[in-house]
């Protein structure tokens, strides 16, 4: 971390000065039970900043106020504010931005209450203020709660139109303060990082640039797949009514009790929120406006995003069409992690997605589009851990060398979620979820057995002859070389029956077994179906075989309800983008720790069988 430099002014006389000059001007907040100065819990308001030696929880180097203004739809939704300056600062002095919109800074906790003994602002992002320095780097950092979450007022509006007018007014009143330059960077994970991809969407001047870290790329794929529910499509709704009714601290001031307390003079915001989750059809009005990728046409603000291709919460769906709707410059980190940020360690303290850096590299984003000074490290555009765990510089994301569409032909199978194969199946079954609980975008419920796919899921693959069972396989020939499949695998189909059809992609290597590493499922309402998988970059060895599964839902991760009819597929065809892995530039990077551990799991053993298509037509990309 970078050595701190000393404040240039005692903090006493600065607080004094900053308000006398305006700096810190802004909408007041009541005055409320305010703890004495030089006591550990003072609380700031709009005129009255706090420091960190009058409130231990204020970052070192960083004085806090609070604030309130309106959205930007007339709603009358109030908007709470926490900000944090550069301790120090100087008379009319102006900086740079950075701003994160979202559930999770409410005082007494992001999802819970965390057993603070006095109020005071989130320390969510305090990894990014310390590994950048930020307030040493001359950046103001301010946190917004969305409507209806910590100090602000309004119903909550998951991804919708009234959280876009938030994001909006957000950044048009970080851009306006006496303290800012007019420059404003967008900085979150998960949540507050879809608000990120919202803000771009906006197109606002003032919005230099988004740092957006796993985030949701279209908020239906997050509840649903093609009109089959998800868990948390009663979860995901309980987790952040749960958040928003969460109790804050009593030592805040009176205006942010008030506006925390909001959900108990309007019950219906609630019941509300849960019903819109409810709402099956991808075409409905209510998903339509929260479809991010679709909405990123033609926007350009200076993007870099983070996403792990294999993680189980935030997962790469809609991806690459967001990212090939936004025409502006672009950076990433993608590889082979879980939903994690770009500087977490793991408890041995190796890097979660496997490569140094997040802090200086941000900072160096922020520097170049906030403040206009030129990089002093060129970094790739894109750095890509692939399934090897070798990592990869690119200027986009994906490359693609061929794209192929291959003739899968057809079969059968029933749509009895995994019955047909009880006989081979352990006692055990198919993957549960261990609750069906709380689901918000940062915790998932975690899976259980421990590895979902096991040695019965690789003898349920088996289809005996003339059997119609649950599912059926068709294989390619073994790859003469290694290739990559990268961005997004398409599956059409034509199918008669009604039911549920789940996809998966096989990696199965010459001694048989098979890791799964794409999947996605939809239902049958439809005679002929085109379906995205999952967004990914998968490398196959030379001499392993692609398989492609295709049958009834037989895991936890969807709550289906099976047709028990028998469901008859043909003209099945794979559309791949394919990339040569032997033109790569390396780039600095180890394997992410988490890679590892989902191959444990989602390894299986598969038989050889007869094999029907060539991935490289050709044998040659």
């Amino acid at each position: 971390m970078r050595a701190r430099r000393t404040a240039s002014l005692a903090a006493s006389a600065l607080v004094t000065t900053l308000a006398l000059t305006g700096l810190l001007s802004g909408p007041a907040a009541a005055s409320g039970p305010t703890a004495a100065r030089g006591g550990p819990g003072a609380v700031a308001s709009a005129t009255d900043p706090v420091t960190h030696e009058e409130n231990d929880r204020v970052p070192e180097g960083s004085l806090w106020t609070q604030h309130y203004f309106p959205s930007s739809d007339r709603s009358g939704t109030e908007l709470h504010a926490d900000v944090l300056l550069p301790e120090g600062l100087p008379r009319k002095a102006k900086v740079p931005v950075i701003l994160s919109v979202g559930p999770y800074f409410g005082h007494s906790g992001q999802t819970g209450a965390e057993g603070w003994s006095h109020t005071g602002p989130s320390d969510r992002f305090q990894d990014f203020i310390e590994g950048t320095d930020l307030f040493d780097q001359g950046y103001a950092f301010v946190m917004v709660d969305l409507r209806g979450f910590g100090g602000s007022t309004g119903c909550l509006d998951w991804g919708g139109p009234g959280e876009q007018a938030d994001v909006k007014a957000a950044i048009d009143w970080a851009a306006k303060q006496p303290w800012s330059t007019g420059a404003v960077g967008l900085y979150g994970k998960s949540y507050d990082a879809a608000t990120g991809l919202m803000g771009n969407n906006l197109d606002l001047r003032a919005l230099k640039a988004v740092v957006a870290q796993e985030p949701v790329w279209d908020m239906y794929q997050y509840i649903y797949s093609n009109g089959v529910p998800r868990p948390n499509v009663t979860g995901t709704a309980n987790a952040y009514n749960s958040i928003a009714t969460l109790p804050q601290l009593p030592d805040d001031d009176p205006r942010y009790l008030a506006n925390s307390r909001y959900e108990e003079a309007h019950p219906e915001c609630l019941t509300g929120n849960a019903a819109g989750y409810r709402i099956a059809d991808q075409k409905d009005p209510f998903w339509t406006s929260r479809d991010l990728a679709k909405a990123a046409k033609g926007t350009d603000t200076p993007l870099f995003v983070t996403q792990g291709f294999i993680e189980n919460n935030t997962k790469p769906e809609e991806m690459q069409e967001y990212l090939d709707n936004h025409k502006g410059p672009e950076r990433g980190w993608v590889g082979q992690w879980e939903h994690v940020r770009g500087g977490d360690r793991t408890s041995d303290g190796r890097l979660s997605m496997g490569r140094e850096g997040w802090y200086d590299e941000t900072l160096s984003f922020y520097d170049q589009y906030l403040k206009g000074i030129k990089p002093a490290v060129r970094y790739p555009a894109y750095s890509v851990e692939d399934s090897t765990g070798a990592w990869r510089a690119q200027k986009t994301w994906p490359v693609v060398e061929r794209s192929v569409n291959i003739s899968l032909g057809g079969g059968s199978y029933v749509d009895d979620g995994g019955l047909s194969s009880a006989g081979t199946l352990a006692p055990a079954a198919p993957e549960r979820l261990k609750s069906s609980g709380n689901w918000d975008l940062e915790n998932a419920p975690s899976i259980e057995p421990a590895a979902p796919e096991g040695p019965a899921e690789g003898k349920a693959l088996i289809q005996g002859a003339g059997a119609v069972t649950s599912n059926f396989t068709v294989r390619s020939e073994p790859l003469r070389k290694a290739v990559r499949v990268t961005g997004t695998p398409k599956i059409s189909l034509t199918a008669e029956g009604r039911g549920n059809v789940m996809l998966k992609l096989y990696d199965v290597a010459p001694d048989g077994t098979a890791v799964m590493f794409d999947e996605q499922v939809s239902l049958l309402n439809t005679r002929k179906l085109t379906v995205d998988l999952k967004s990914t970059d998968w490398t196959l060895a030379a001499g392993h075989v692609l398989a492609v599964r295709i049958g009834s839902i037989q895991t936890g991760s969807w709550r289906d309800t099976p047709s028990g009819e028998t469901i008859k597929v043909t003209k099945a065809q794979l559309a791949l983008a394919l990339d040569d892995p032997s033109d790569d530039v390396a780039t600095g990077g180890a394997r992410s720790p988490y890679l590892d551990t989902y191959l444990r799991q989602y390894t299986v053993p598969l038989p050889a069988g007869p094999a029907t298509f060539r991935v490289v037509p050709g044998g040659r990309l």
